[in-house]
């Protein structure tokens, strides 16, 4: 399989590279610049990244790259095109202001990482220095009204240097001139399809698992689904699921999601435990506090339920590649895989091998996946779920008739976008119930209740995250049907803070 490798310097956009590459059907990784790989046949090119770091800084990453360049293709975005220039002889020095925001790149001598891309064309800027004066053997490609050096190639060597951004959208031609990159540079194939995993995939679990048994987590998300799937075409009835009911689900889910994975013919044990975690919980109110209960709890449930199984040799968990890279951040050595949230920390007794089907997908990959296996609409389509469930949507401590409430006021608005045909178009919505009462009128009597608030955000991955604008009606009608059908509760506002400063979730 051809590949890319992403070589990361801290910036924002890295893992945006990677799914553009992605994108243009070709296999890519994230390492750290401190943690480089060494080449393997199947490594076709290299990109380096941008990052906040000036090359100029005292402790500046500034990496061996003698093991890449001149042997394979290598594209320096931003930062890297700087420490390029700079290990060359040439200089970087700090802009007179941060040049930020669009230009217009005007490209020349026909270069290949520009064929098909027009001679003027706007791209994104992000950094603070400037490449003042081109290191030696440089050849210029592409400049800005305010950029003179703002891409370079250099003679001898496969190597290419921009200062823009081609990841991000804003610039018009980036995904053309990333496949020019990847595809025509570096000879890739953009093979990378749904398909293709699928293949690769089941192929390799077949191979790892052989005749043993497998033990599944469910969460009714999209993540663990997939993988059942997956997992399911390798080893079929040897895999064993599990799905556990902490009381913390939406209404009605625990039964829904059971239906669907019944009719996906999955073997499923569905696990009632809404007493235990509601009991835990009672008189907490510090949020990680909270989070550790319902973490603890779901690890000993499943322990539990784990134990029937005991010829099975294996553990599979829904992770996927940005908790792989997230583990690895930059700037440290060590590169361990983040535990997917329902299992992690199981007990060492348990002497499972671990198995992650979807280690290399982001999580619209997963989707394509999912779409491809056939996943039930239901399960395939619905929005990020927080692990830790209503728990932490509930602000304070948590209790069985606040849940009950939640889940009555997050039905409302969930049917609303449903009925509006919006659902599919956010990322992610919810109600929360706030630890806020506020006086009230309905009839002619004074009330002193409990407010909601409504969340509905766009993103990708949920690194950002901007809230939606939904339509006026929408939100009155939500706010007029809560007030009026959920006991306890006389207020509903939305929630239009973006991500950052402000995160998805409340606690």
């Amino acid at each position: 399989m051809d590949k890319i490798l992403v070589i990361d310097f801290g910036s924002q956009y890295t893992r945006l590279i990677a799914r553009r590459v992605r994108e243009a059907g070709v296999y890519s990784e994230v390492h750290p610049f401190n943690h480089i790989p060494a080449l393997t046949e199947e490594v076709r090119g290299v990109i380096l990244s941008g990052s906040p770091a000036s090359v100029n800084d005292k402790d500046a990453p500034s990496p061996d790259l003698s093991g890449i360049r001149g042997h394979v293709p290598v594209l320096a975005i931003c930062y890297g095109a700087q420490l390029l220039a700079k290990l060359g002889g040439g200089e970087v020095a700090g802009a007179p202001s941060r040049e930020y925001g669009r230009a217009i790149l005007h490209t020349e001598n026909n270069d290949p990482l520009f064929d098909g891309v027009p001679k003027s064309t706007t791209v994104w800027m992000s950094h603070g220095d400037s490449i003042v004066r081109l290191p030696a053997g440089a050849r210029l490609i592409g400049s800005t009204d305010d950029v003179s050096n703002a891409a370079f190639r250099l003679d001898g060597e496969s190597t290419w240097a921009i200062q823009f951004h081609p990841e991000v959208h804003h610039t018009d031609q980036g995904p053309r001139i990333l496949s020019n990159f990847v595809k025509n540079i570096c000879r890739c194939s953009g093979e990378w399809t749904p398909a293709s995993f699928i293949d690769s995939t089941v192929t390799s679990l077949k191979e790892t698992i052989g005749y043993g048994e497998v033990i599944l987590g469910l969460s009714g998300g999209v993540d663990s689904s997939v993988a059942a799937l997956l997992l399911q075409k390798a080893v079929g009835e040897r895999l064993h699921c599990i799905f556990v009911d902490s009381g913390l689900l939406r209404k009605n889910e625990f039964d829904e999601v059971l239906a669907s994975y019944g009719g996906m013919g999955l073997q499923v044990e569905g696990i009632r435990a809404a007493d235990r975690f509601l009991g835990d919980l009672r008189g907490v109110t510090d949020p990680e506090a909270k989070r550790k209960i319902i973490g603890r709890d779901y690890v000993e449930v499943f322990y539990e339920a784990a134990r029937k199984y005991g010829n099975a040799r294996f553990l599979a968990q829904g992770t996927i590649y940005p908790d792989v890279i997230e583990s690895a951040p930059v700037g440290t050595q060590a590169v361990t895989i983040k535990s997917h949230h329902n299992v992690g920390g199981l007990p060492k007794d348990l002497h499972f091998e671990i198995v992650e089907p979807l280690r290399l997908l982001f999580k619209d990959e997963v989707r394509k996946v999912g779409k491809a296996l056939g996943l039930d609409p239901a399960i395939l389509n619905r929005h990020p779920f927080p692990g830790p469930g209503l728990g932490i949507r509930v602000l304070g401590e948590v209790t069985p008739d606040k849940v009950r409430t939640l889940q009555e006021a997050d039905a409302i608005f969930i049917s609303a976008l449903r009925q509006y045909g919006l659902y599919d178009e956010v990322w992610q919505a919810g109600a929360m119930l706030l630890p806020v009462k506020s006086v009230g009128v309905m009839g002619d009597e004074r009330t002193y209740e409990s407010t909601v608030a409504l969340r509905a955000v766009h993103s990708v991955d949920g690194m950002t995250a901007d809230w939606v604008h939904l339509p006026y009606e929408l939100l009155a009608e939500v706010s007029s049907e809560i007030i009026n059908k959920v006991r306890g509760v006389n207020r509903v506002v939305y929630d239009i803070s973006s991500k950052p400063p402000s995160t998805i979730e409340w606690e």
